[in-house]
C-alpha cells in the first residue's frame, strides 16, 4: 500500500505540484487514507532517581521510528513535553533530534507542541525552516487558529497545535484578561479554532482536523511521575472542550487512556515513576477517511528496561532465586533487617546492577522497638527512671526521690487545673 503524504501550500498546490483538491494523481500508485501515530511526553532528558534515561529513549524512539515504518505511517503528533527541561541538555538535544529524523526517514510528517515542560521559545527555535523538511513545531500561543494543511485522498487535514496554556502568561494574547482557568484560557483557543475550522468550510464541510493539546482533563488518571505546575483543580478541563474536532491527541499524563473514542492520552513512551511499573506503554494509530476517524489502534511498544519493587533482608534479596526476575530491571527495594545494614546499596547492585532506590524499614512485630508496648503498664516513675538509665546511668536514691516529687507536683498542678475547668463549667 503506497502512501502519499504533502503538505498544502499557498497557490493551492501540493508540494509535488499536484492540485490540492484531494484528488489521487493520475498515473501513479493509487492513494490511500491517512493513517497518524498519536505518541507524547517523551521527556527526553528525564533522569529516573538520578539515573540518566538518554540510552533508554533514544531506544523507544527508534522503535517509534519502526513502527512508522511498518505501519505506514503518514503524521505523527506528539502533544507537548518533547524535553524534560526548559533547558535541555546538548546530549538530551542529540537524542530528540536523532528521533525525528529517524521518524522523518521512516516516511512520516511530524506535527509537534510544547508541555509544560518545554520552552515554547527553545522548542520552537527555527520552526519555519524545520517545516520545510516535515517537521512543525506548533509553540506560539498566537498561532493556536494556524493550522498546518496535509492532504490525502479526500482532501485536506487541519492539524491545530495548542501548547500548554498557563493563564497567567496566555490570557492576554488569548484576549481573555479575566480567566483565571486552565478551562477559560482553552474555551478560548477552541474558540479561535472552531472559528478557522468553520472558515474553511465555507460552502461546504470544514476539513477534518487533529487537534494536539497539553492538559489535565477531567476523568483521566494521573500515573504520579506528572509534575505539574497548579494546584487544586484548577488545571483541569473538560473533554467536551474539544467537541467539534475529529481526533483529539492529547499529552501530559504518562499513561495510555481513552476518554472518549476520539480523545485520548497516548502517555509516555517510557516509565518514569515506579507507580507505572504495571504500565504497558504504547501509541495510538489513527486512521481517518472521507468523513472523520475510521478506526484507532493501540500499538504497545518495547520495554526497555522493567520496573521491580522488592522487599526482603539484604541475604534474602542476595540469595533467593525467586528475586532473579528483577536482576536486569530498575529495583527499588525495602529492607527488613532487623538492624539498619551498612553499605546495602553497594551490596545488592552486586545481583541488581540497577538499584536505583533504597530504604530500611523497621520490622515489625518487635515488642523492644514500639513504645507503646515498651511502656504498658509501667508506672510514671517507672517510665522516668527507664529513661534515665537509657540516656546515662541509673538513678541514685536521691535521684529517684527528685523524680518523685516532680512527678507529684506535676499531677497535683493537672488535677488543679482539671477542677478550675470544672467549676467554670458549673458556674457556666
Amino acid at each position: 500500500m503506497a502512501a502519499f503524504m504533502v503538505q498544502i501550500v499557498p497557490d493551492g498546490t501540493d508540494t509535488n505540484g499536484e492540485p490540492a483538491d484531494g484528488s489521487c494523481r493520475r498515473g501513479r500508485l493509487p492513494c490511500r487514507l491517512m493513517r497518524i501515530l498519536h505518541t507524547s511526553d517523551w521527556h527526553v532528558g528525564r533522569t529516573f532517581h538520578g539515573v540518566d534515561l538518554l540510552a533508554d529513549q533514544a531506544t523507544v524512539l527508534d522503535a517509534i521510528a519502526r513502527t512508522v515504518a511498518e505501519h505506514e505511517v503518514d503524521v505523527v503528533v506528539v502533544p507537548g513535553d518533547v524535553y524534560d527541561r526548559a533547558v535541555p541538555s546538548a546530549d538530551a538535544v542529540r537524542v530528540c533530534n536523532r528521533g525525528f529524523e529517524a521518524i522523518r526517514a521512516a516516511g512520516a510528517v511530524i506535527v509537534a507542541t510544547s508541555g509544560n515542560h518545554d520552552s515554547p521559545v527553545r522548542l520552537g527555535a527555527g520552526a519555519a525552516f524545520a517545516a520545510a523538511g516535515g517537521l512543525h513545531l506548533m509553540t506560539r500561543v498566537s498561532e493556536v487558529a494556524t493550522p498546518v494543511l496535509l492532504t490525502d485522498e479526500h482532501g485536506p487535514v487541519a492539524f491545530y497545535g495548542i501548547p500548554y496554556l498557563e493563564p497567567e502568561t496566555t490570557r492576554v494574547e488569548l484576549g481573555v484578561p479575566a480567566a483565571r482557568t486552565h478551562a477559560d484560557i482553552l474555551a478560548a483557543a477552541m474558540g479561535r479554532i472552531r472559528a478557522d475550522l468553520a472558515g474553511r468550510g465555507a460552502g461546504g464541510r470544514p476539513p477534518r482536523s487533529v487537534l494536539l493539546a497539553h492538559a489535565f482533563v477531567v476523568g483521566a488518571e494521573a500515573t504520579g511521575s506528572e509534575r505539574s505546575i497548579s494546584v487544586g483543580g484548577v488545571e483541569t478541563v473538560s473533554a467536551s472542550a474539544f467537541d467539534g474536532v475529529d481526533y483529539v491527541a492529547l499529552g501530559h499524563l504518562h499513561s495510555p487512556q481513552t476518554l472518549t473514542e476520539t480523545v485520548r492520552y497516548s502517555g509516555s513512551p517510557l516509565p518514569y515513576s515506579f507507580g507505572e511499573r504495571t504500565h504497558r506503554k504504547a501509541v495510538w494509530i489513527v486512521d481517518l477517511d472521507a468523513d472523520g476517524v475510521r478506526a484507532v489502534d493501540r500499538h504497545d511498544l518495547p520495554v526497555v528496561r522493567g520496573l521491580s519493587e522488592l522487599r526482603g533482608t539484604v541475604e534474602d534479596l542476595l540469595g533467593d532465586p525467586a528475586f532473579e526476575p528483577a536482576v536486569g530491571d530498575y529495583v527499588s527495594a525495602v529492607l527488613t533487617d532487623p538492624v539498619r545494614p551498612v553499605d546495602a546499596m553497594r551490596t545488592l547492585r552486586d545481583r541488581f546492577p540497577h538499584l536505583v532506590h533504597l530504604e530500611w524499614e523497621r520490622p515489625e512485630g518487635d515488642s523492644d522497638l514500639k513504645y507503646r508496648d515498651k511502656v504498658r503498664g509501667r508506672s510514671d516513675v517507672e517510665i522516668v527512671t527507664s529513661f534515665v538509665t537509657d540516656v546515662r546511668a541509673e538513678p541514685t536514691p536521691g535521684e529517684l526521690r527528685w523524680i518523685e516529687r516532680a512527678l507529684g507536683a506535676a499531677a497535683r498542678e493537672t488535677d488543679g487545673a482539671a477542677a478550675g475547668v470544672g467549676d467554670q463549667e458549673s458556674v457556666a
